[in-house]
Order: structure tokens, then sequence, then C-alpha cells
């Protein structure tokens, strides 16, 4: 086996490995029309991933009339169940996700997510699509006591995959601050949930699809 210049690569979930956002567009719609708000698009909802559902919730209310905190609580509850029990209806991989994954694993390379998805939703959406068991190590936002933009979670990412060089790849402010504060070199996914034009996250490297995964990577290593 050729040696690979990393040992332990770590991803954010949604909107870097997968698609997830007619799921959780269709769970904020939920929430919003149980106190009778006009419903988001998916285009509109995707800028909105990435800080967590209540993160996300507190964004759907302000474009649509704001909130207050015991609205907000309701709402969340709400949001978080009906997503629960409709995590996998149009949730998929980005295409592909399988191939970078089957190519990073025969070079030997140990796969991590760090997402600050709730970790029990992360495993159960990973479990539908029969992902689990390719990574070493799933953390969610509610697994540390700092979710993403805190190194917190990139760190013990690294420590479970068992130490060594790592790169982390993400699609949000959160993943990319997280992985530069860790001191990891960061890849961003131009195609994810974003925020801000892809090159303002300041990543060392920037993909457009996942066949520009593993060069990338051997790109940054050397």
């Amino acid at each position: 086996m050729t040696h690979f210049s990393f040992d332990i690569v770590g991803f954010d979930l949604d909107g870097t490995l997968l698609d997830t956002s007619g799921d959780l567009a269709a769970a904020v719609n939920h929430a919003l029309a149980t106190v009778g708000r006009p419903p988001l698009t998916v285009a509109q909802v995707k800028p909105m991933i990435g800080g967590g559902a209540r993160h996300m919730l507190k964004q759907g209310l302000t474009a649509t009339g704001g909130y207050d905190e015991p609205m907000l609580d309701t709402l969340h509850a709400e949001l978080l169940a009906y997503y629960e029990a409709n995590i996998c209806v149009l949730t998929k991989p980005y295409p592909g996700v399988i191939d970078a994954l089957d190519a990073l694993a025969a070079k030997g390379v140990t796969l991590g997510i760090v997402t600050n998805k709730i970790e029990r939703f992360a495993r159960t959406v990973l479990g539908e699509l029969g992902l689990t068991d390719r990574f070493a190590c799933i953390l969610g936002g509610d697994t540390m006591a700092e979710p993403k933009p805190s190194p917190m979670p990139i760190h013990e990412m690294v420590k479970i995959c068992g130490g060594g060089r790592a790169a982390f790849v993400g699609d949000s402010m959160f993943d990319i601050q997280a992985g530069q504060a860790a001191g990891l070199p960061t890849i961003a996914c131009s195609f994810g949930f974003l925020m801000q034009p892809v090159a303002e996250l300041g990543a060392d490297a920037v993909i457009d699809g996942f066949d520009e995964l593993v060069p990338t990577l051997e790109r940054l290593g050397a």
C-alpha cells in the first residue's frame, strides 16, 4: 500500500457527506406551521443549517416574524420530534461520497464524523443509510461540552481515531473554524449549505465534488 499523507480524515455530516436539506426544511416548516407561519423553501433553509437545530429554528423564526424564548423552546421540541420521526425521507449521500470513503479506507485512513447534529440523530441517519460502520468516531453537537466551532470535538475525534496526522472536511464556518483551531488542514465543500461564499471560509482547499477529495488531500499532505 502506498503511504498516504493523512492517518485520519474527519467530516462534518449535514451539507458535507449528506444532503439532509429536504428533511431539515420539512422539520422547520412543521414547527413554523404550528404557530401559523408561512413555510420556507429548501433554498431558504440551507444557509440556516450547521449550528444545530435550535440555531436553525431561530433563523427560521426570525425570517418569518420573530420569536420569544418560550416559543423557541416549544417549537424546538416540535421540530426535534418531527425530525426524529422523518429523519431519512429525502436524505442521501452526495454524489461520489461512497467512492471517496472507499478510496480512503483502502489507503488505511481512519474516518470520523464531527457534526453539530444531535448525536443520536446522526447515528440514526447514518444507520438508515448503512454508513455507520465506516466511521471509527461519531461525535454530535451534544456529545462534548462545546460543539463546533470549538476545537474540542475535533481533538476528541483525533484521539478516538488513534491519533496521527488528520484533516477535516466541512461546509460551514463552524467546521473550518473548528478544524483550524485544532491545527488541522481544512477542506471546504462548495456544494454544501453555505452561509457565505465558500472562498470566505478561509479553508486550505475547496472541493466542488467528492471526486476531488483524495487528490486534494494528497496535495495538502505533500
